[in-house]
Order: structure tokens, then sequence, then C-alpha cells
């Protein structure tokens, strides 16, 4: 039997989270697939994978949002096949930054201005679609460090924005 691999938390911040992967196991280990989870607004999860190579492994995820919860799975590819699934959670330190506060103005039948108020120096993503399901499952979106962005949509259409 594979065991799942150990994931520990070797350290966080407002804006990264440093952990280790190993085996309790004497099967060989050619590397790890990680999955990092976090909920954007109350609408839309959001995922980063790592494919790792090695049997032993510290990394460092950066680019996270303060006072966010993050969903670490592991597992690991052995010579005997894939282990199962590990898990940990961790919250990053700091305050979350506040929502900003959109606005959307159609421009014409094909653009719409959406502009936002919020911090300066951070990446803002704008997702949209024609409805929850689709805002929820497979957005379109784009990203920006400015505070506001023309997006291009189809002609009679109704759009549902996020920021």
């Amino acid at each position: 039997v594979i065991p799942p691999p150990v994931i520990h938390i070797e350290s966080y911040s407002e804006d990264s989270i440093t952990f280790s992967l190993k085996m309790t196991t004497n099967i060989k280990v050619s590397g790890y697939v990680v999955n990092i989870y976090w909920t954007f607004d109350t609408h839309r999860q959001e995922k980063r994978t790592l494919v790792i190579e090695g049997e032993k492994s510290i990394q460092k995820v950066a680019n996270l949002t303060a006072h966010t919860p993050y969903e670490i799975s592991a597992w690991a590819k052995t010579e005997l096949g894939d282990s199962p699934l590990s898990f940990v959670h961790v919250v990053t330190s700091g305050t979350r930054p506040a929502s900003p506060s959109l606005k959307a103005k159609a421009i014409n039948q094909t653009a719409v201005e959406c502009s936002w108020t919020g911090p300066r120096n951070v990446i803002y993503g704008i997702f949209y679609a024609t409805s929850f399901l689709e805002l929820y499952r497979s957005p379109q979106n784009s990203t920006t460090s400015a505070h506001n962005m023309t997006v291009l949509v189809q002609r009679d259409e109704q759009y549902l924005f996020l920021v």
C-alpha cells in the first residue's frame, strides 16, 4: 500500500506559503502533484497546480492574498503508481484587502468599460459571464494592475462582472 505524502507547513505570511513534501516509505518517488485551492469572492474557486520532480521538496507559493484560507492537496508519483491524496489547510496572515467597488458601463454593442476602486500596486482579475453558473464554473477573465479595463463582449447578451 502506498501511503499519502506528508505535507508540512514550514511558514506562511501575508502573500506566501512555504511547505515541505515527503513520503514515509521506502517506495521510490519520482515527484508530486500539488493543487492549491482558494475561493475568489463567493462565486469562483481558484486553483494553482504545481508538478514537482524529486523525492523530497520544499516549495514556496507566492502572490497570494492576505487573510485568505488555502487548501493544499498533494499526491506522490511512485514506481508503484500514484499515492492517495493528502490535505492541509492554512490561512495567510495579515488583513484581507477590501473588495473593490466596481462600475461597468456599456460603451457600445460589444464593449464595456469596467472601472473600480482599490489599492495600488496589486493585480486585479476581471471575471465576466452571461450567467451565474458560467461565472462560477468558467468565466472569461483578464488581469491588470490598472483600475479600469475595456472588455469586449458579444452583442445582444447581458453580462455579469466581478473584479
